[in-house]
């Protein structure tokens, strides 16, 4: 015999948030079925969406924040991140946004973290991160979550995240770029693609023991990873890394 629910509310999602929910409820309102009076955070996060990729909920026509607890025969619509309409009169369900935009990445998202770097964001990202960590460093630094796995946004004391939709890095990079409206902070090779620590300027004569022969002979002007050490310098590879940049600042716009 089958659970008996006491309450009904009718759903709502809209347009990015789809990508969470089965083809058969795209962009319809649906009846979500209930007993006691749960969170609306709870109810949505039931139906599939983490509640980071929510920014806006209006219940019967009102604003509300996560903390509503929803009622029999609510009509509940919810909506993404607004990236160009202010709607800071209405409750904000975060604080937002982050002024110093941090990122931490999950253990599949390796090559999107390096593209990242390249264009000089700040992006700690490790093949062993479990779950846990990531969510502990998250919040402790004030780091924005991105994830291939929505379930890790479920975790409530997160409160800036993404789920990646896409498999392919560079569509990945433009997923990120557009979601977090990072244009003008793109500032390309200040920091390591290895370990994401800050580039700077080194005197050559330091670091002669370091380089091959010919990387001597070429080149005088070095920058070095204040934390592993790796060294860096315009060579041959700099241009392919020029052409390659462009081309992931126009996919973007």
């Amino acid at each position: 015999m089958g659970k008996h629910y006491q309450n009904l509310a009718q759903f709502r999602f809209y347009e990015e948030l789809n990508d969470f929910l089965p083809p058969s409820r795209y962009k319809l309102t649906t009846p979500y079925y209930f007993n006691g009076h749960p969170s609306i955070k709870g109810a949505i996060e039931a139906q599939g969406v983490p509640h980071t990729e929510v920014d806006l909920i209006l219940v019967n026509g009102r604003s509300v924040g996560f903390d509503y607890h929803l009622m029999d025969e609510d009509s509940v619509s919810v909506y993404p991140v607004f990236e160009n309409v202010d709607i800071s009169p209405i409750e904000k369900l975060r604080d937002r946004p982050l002024r110093n935009s941090a990122f931490i990445l999950d253990v599949h998202l390796g090559k999107l973290a390096r593209l990242m770097r390249m264009l000089g964001f700040d992006v700690l990202y490790r093949n062993d991160y479990d779950d846990p960590e990531i969510i502990d460093i998250g919040v402790l630094e004030n780091r924005i979550i991105l994830t291939r796995d929505r379930c890790l946004l479920y975790a409530k004391v997160i409160t800036h995240g993404y789920r990646i939709r896409s498999f392919d890095p560079e569509t990945q990079l433009k997923e990120v770029l557009r979601r977090f409206d990072l244009y003008s902070t793109i500032k390309p090779f200040k920091r390591c693609m290895s370990c994401n620590g800050h580039l700077c300027p080194v005197d050559k004569h330091k670091i002669l023991d370091c380089l091959e022969p010919k990387t001597k002979l070429y080149y005088h002007t070095f920058h070095q990873c204040t934390d592993c050490g790796k060294i860096y310098w315009k060579g041959s590879h700099y241009e392919k890394m020029l052409t390659r940049m462009e081309k992931l600042k126009n996919i973007a716009l």
